[in-house]
């Protein structure tokens, strides 16, 4: 279809994995399909649940081996999402649920399937973790499953993606997303549904090709065959380009593959300014088949491994044999560079095993993370156990999150200790002491910052909650979102303050939040003096490029004239003026244009 035969469409998304593509629309329907609802007569009750049963046990037969191809061609890791799909099949909550519909109301399979997939579903609203928030999706997968092997419909059918194609889905099952990333011919993914942590996401960024999920009604409104640009970066989609447009995509590709090409040759070269001031840049990851790309992009280090993935979608917590066994696989595939092991970020809602679903009344604030496993001490000492039993395998550092006062941290440390002298007792092998610090992620932490680090051997900001608790707004509330401010200068402040706090103490002070790894804010970060920056595999060469170019003194020199600023509206404006100035030509495409002060209307 010719670009300019049509009106050129602009929809904007999620930008869940970095990249430029251009290519044409390969539709994929795999939209929910219609379920029957029926009313059965007294006859039909017992026949109805072994129809149900049935459909159950194909549906695991099906997993099975789709698990098994995966594990063969992809690794373990996407693997286990089919395996917890495996597991949901069996779930009293799905099981007795759908059959006591079917006894009690007296209505078909299908129709009591998709009644209690969406009745689980409600039980997420809860959940303030993004990550568990999108397990949703799961039960879908799952209901759909059902209700297609329920009518004889076909489950897994072969897609056969044209070369270069950008595939555009409703939604895209993990099997789908996995054998399709790996093909090679999916030249970028699309789709209505989805955030960060999505399997699309997920699968997209480990196998570095670009994906806008979020893109609301995308598979409705782009046809089979249109021309399609998109940016993974920005999560902006042009449907059928301009001539001009098109350019534009083309050049920003072209700089991105240049980019990409760079990284690979400069990967062992450390981020240092023209002046001598070096930081470390480490990696942000939670599945292992992530940590190749990491290394190829030049990470230095995990500065932030999230452990909850382990509690996807399971009726009863990990075992400290499979804490242990997952730490092992990271730390020896690290090759002896550091790996920053954040401690269980879980809240009430979203522990598995929890028959009592009560809804909270503001969970972000709730009994989460550093409160909850201190809280449910068995279940921390089982992830502590299994630390202490990995650390003998690499270089482990070990961060507590959600910490809010000294109190919390001693508390925590205590347990530690007390497992390790456990351990001792037992014959145990236990690797040499590692560093212990905090996630400084409060208000209060950020207040107090001098104290705790007297007790804490780093910091690492993670500036996605502490933003969000400062400028008291919920980020995934669209109508207070364009309040999340990163240069207000309140943020500016609290963050220069935790650095000083860390400097005078002598520890390290990292950045894990999404701030660290956009480059708009390279030059503040450098400015304020942080030691290290954690970030995903593609944004490590443009931090690295930007840090290489210029000197920490100037960086020094622009942000005092930002902080003598007053408005967030203010000091962005000089920032991306000093940023234009100093790298237009060089990096100016790749400065996140997700802050630009005048956005093209959607």
């Amino acid at each position: 279809m010719s670009s300019q035969a049509t009106p050129t469409l602009r929809l904007t998304g999620i930008g869940a994995s970095p990249g430029v593509a251009v290519g044409h629309a390969f539709i994929l329907d795999r939209k929910r399909i219609r379920t029957p609802k029926l009313r059965l007569a007294d006859a039909e009750v017992e026949p109805e649940r072994m129809r149900m049963k049935t459909a159950i046990d194909l549906s695991d037969r099906q997993l099975a081996e789709l698990k098994d191809q995966i594990t063969r061609t992809e690794g373990s890791d996407h693997a286990l999402i089919l395996e917890a799909h495996r597991l949901m099949l069996h779930d009293p909550m799905l099981v007795d649920e759908v059959n006591r519909l079917i006894v009690e109301d007296r209505i078909n399979a299908e129709w009591a399937v998709r009644r209690t997939a969406r009745k689980i579903k409600h039980l997420f609203d809860n959940i303030p973790d993004e990550y568990f928030r999108e397990r949703r999706s799961d039960v879908d997968y799952v209901a759909d499953r059902i209700i297609r092997n329920l009518m004889g419909q076909v489950v897994d059918e072969d897609v056969e993606v044209p070369a270069e194609a950008i595939v555009v889905a409703h939604d895209l099952p993990p099997a789908d997303a996995a054998m399709m990333a790996r093909s090679g011919r999916v030249a970028g993914f699309v789709t209505d549904l989805g955030g960060q942590t999505s399997h699309t996401a997920i699968v997209a960024r480990a196998r570095e090709t670009p994906a806008v999920v979020g893109a609301g009604r995308a598979s409705e409104q782009i046809s089979p065959g249109d021309l399609v640009a998109m940016d993974g970066t920005r999560g902006v989609v042009l449907v059928n380009p301009t001539e001009d447009q098109l350019a534009l995509f083309r050049e920003e590709q072209r700089r991105y593959l240049e980019s990409e090409q760079l990284a690979l040759a400069t990967k062992d070269q450390p981020a240092v300014s023209t002046d001598g001031f070096r930081i470390r840049l480490n990696g942000n990851m939670e599945f292992l088949e992530e940590i190749p790309s990491l290394l190829a992009h030049g990470a230095e280090g995990i500065g932030l491994y999230r452990t909850e993935f382990m509690f996807l979608d399971r009726k009863t917590a990990p075992t400290e044999e499979e804490h242990y066994r997952a730490y092992k696989q990271v730390l020896e595939a690290m090759g002896g560079r550091p790996v920053t092991i954040r401690t269980l970020d879980l809240g009430g809602d979203k522990v598995p095993g929890k028959t009592k679903h009560e809804k909270e009344p503001n969970p972000a604030m709730g009994l989460r993370a550093i409160r909850y496993c201190l809280s449910n001490r068995e279940l921390f000492r089982v992830q502590l156990r299994a630390l202490l039993r990995a650390s003998v395998h690499g270089n482990l550092r070990l961060m507590f999150p959600l910490i809010c006062g000294v109190s919390e941290l001693r508390e925590a440390r205590t347990e530690l200790e007390a497992c390790r002298t456990a351990l001792g007792r037992a014959g145990v092998p236990v690797g040499k002491r590692f560093p212990v610090g905090i996630m400084v992620e409060t208000p209060s932490a950020a207040t107090i910052a001098d104290r705790l680090a007297q007790e804490a051997d780093f910091f690492s900001i993670g500036t996605n909650d502490l933003i969000q608790y400062s400028l008291a707004i919920d980020r995934q509330n669209r109508e207070v979102a364009y309040l999340y401010r990163p240069l207000h200068l309140s943020v500016l402040r609290m963050l220069q303050g935790i650095v000083d706090a860390a400097k005078s103490a002598n520890i390290p002070v990292s950045m894990c939040g999404e701030m660290a790894g956009d480059p708009l804010f390279t030059l503040v970060l450098l400015a304020l003096g942080f030691d290290e920056l954690s970030m995903t595999s593609g944004q490590i060469p443009v931090v690295k490029r930007l840090m290489r170019r210029v000197s920490r003194s100037e960086a020094v020199e622009m942000l005092q004239g930002a902080m003598e600023l007053t408005t967030a509206e203010e000091i962005e404006r000089f920032v991306r003026t000093e940023m234009d100035r100093r790298f237009s030509g060089q990096e100016g495409s790749l400065l996140s244009p997700m802050h630009d002060p005048e956005p093209e209307p959607v």
